[in-house]
């Protein structure tokens, strides 16, 4: 049978109406961004509120390109480099507080903050374990190819997928192996946690949900296509762009797409990870347009075209949708209508997603400069 084309329902999973995958939009709190999309469902929504037309608070020369997104805790930046440091910036003054070093480069892999520490991988597939307060080593892992997933955390266990095609579950403290779920292909995607669950569209062209305790299986279907981006899930819904030019609604309780969308005239891939709120799916594509559809039925809303490709995850707050573009700019767009409130031109393009926290946005450029705005 084709994977394509399969659907598998593994184990004793059962699927009530309301039950195991109903899930409410999750919003980051105000004050913290503590892993990529802010947090554990993914939906890139964050409860804080940024000034209308944001001043550059500070920059920090880190020299080399930021592809890694930060994370916000404590009133610390956390974020990993092209050199393959780990650093701490303060969030009110942009001062280092310490840097770490990983492997030879940190790719997309953006870090997670949880129980006093940080996690993040590299890109010759080492995860790190580090203290939050200093930047001391705790613990390494190494997986057998390069990492450009993100860290989640759930419970006592780190959840890290791997270009060796394996999502693994990590002792959180110790750093050794709960166990590995194998796929097909690379697991690019961050995990998208609900309910324990893990939730990502994979390299393999598979929808997966891995029992985050235990690394079981409970679902495997058809994600129509190749899929870079990671999963966002509200409501039992799973939201995600692919190689093949679609965003799709992947519905768990049914195990149908309930919805595709594709541009009537621009074909590119969607690279960009999705932000759900208020019953409105946004994400970049390769087109260099911003899409805004609606979360029922995938109708187009509106779109905003940049000057070049978006591979940057957007992030929302207070009905403003924040997005980098390989343009160079930062741009702020109305949620309800896509009209620009308010951009930054950087001149580098901006690859990186917004982190955003207590009345900040932070986000690193491809020239070396991270910055915090606010």
């Amino acid at each position: 049978m084709n994977r394509r084309d399969f659907l598998v329902t593994c184990g004793a999973l059962t699927i009530a109406p309301n039950g195991l995958w109903a899930q409410p939009s999750v919003s980051s709190p105000a004050d913290r961004w503590l892993q990529f999309r802010g947090s554990p469902s993914l939906t890139g929504v964050s409860s804080t509120t940024i000034a209308p037309a944001p001043k550059l608070a500070w920059a920090w020369e880190g020299g080399e390109a930021f592809d890694s997104s930060a994370a916000i805790a404590d009133g610390v930046v956390y974020v990993g480099t092209a050199t393959g440091e780990l650093i701490a910036v303060g969030l009110a003054d942009g001062k280092l507080r310490w840097r770490y070093k990983a492997g030879e480069a940190i790719g997309e892999s953006s870090p997670t903050v949880a129980g006093g520490r940080v996690f993040i991988g590299d890109l010759i597939g080492v995860v790190h374990a580090v203290n939050a307060a200093d930047g001391k080593p705790l613990w390494t892992f190494k997986t057998q190819s390069e990492i450009k997933s993100s860290p989640v955390v759930v419970g006592e266990l780190l959840l890290m997928g791997s270009y060796d095609g394996k999502l693994y579950g990590l002792d959180a403290a110790t750093g050794k192996q709960a166990w590995t779920y194998a796929t097909e292909n690379y697991v690019h995607g961050t995990p998208c946690i609900v309910n324990g669950v893990a939730h990502f569209a994979g390299c393999d062209e598979v929808f997966h949900a891995v029992d985050a305790k235990t690394g079981k299986e409970r679902l495997a279907t058809s994600a129509t296509a190749y899929a870079g981006a990671s999963v966002a899930m509200v409501n039992g819904v799973a939201y995600f762009g692919t190689f093949d030019n679609q965003v799709l609604a992947l519905d768990l309780a049914s195990r149908k797409v309930v919805w595709r969308y594709e541009h009537p005239d621009r074909k590119f891939p969607f690279y960009s990870s999705a932000a759900v709120v208020d019953g409105t799916v946004v994400l970049g594509g390769r087109d260099r347009m911003v899409h805004a559809l609606d979360a029922r039925t995938g109708k187009l809303r509106w779109t905003y075209m940049t000057r070049a490709r978006i591979d940057s995850s957007p992030a929302i707050a207070a009905g403003r949708v924040y997005v980098g573009s390989n343009d160079g700019r930062l741009y702020a767009l109305d949620l309800a209508s896509g009209k620009v409130v308010w951009e930054h031109d950087e001149g580098a393009a901006l690859t990186a997603s917004p982190a955003l926290a207590s009345g900040r946005l932070v986000i690193g450029s491809t020239a070396g400069r991270l910055l915090c705005f606010g």
